[in-house]
């Protein structure tokens, strides 16, 4: 199991200045929902997008403390 904020600090330490939002959907701390605005997405698509962020949560993901990710990735307005 891990905590939102933990998901939360890894995207950031990969993404400093990304506004992050983290939603526990089952209360198991294993099935998220992710939000992600970052400047750094400019210039790449959302695959690789979503590649910056899986791999900020490589160890978690590997550890299968996550079970499953909604990730939702976006540019700032």
């Amino acid at each position: 199991m891990v905590q939102p904020e933990q998901v939360k600090d890894a995207i950031l330490r990969a993404l400093p200045d990304a506004a992050v939002e983290v939603e526990d959907l089952t209360g198991g701390g294993d099935h998220l929902q992710v939000k992600v605005v970052s400047g750094a997405f400019a210039g790449l698509n959302r695959v690789r997008q979503h590649q910056l962020v899986y791999g900020a949560l490589r160890s978690e993901l590997a550890s299968e403390a996550i079970h499953a990710l909604a990730l939702q990735t976006s540019l700032p307005s």
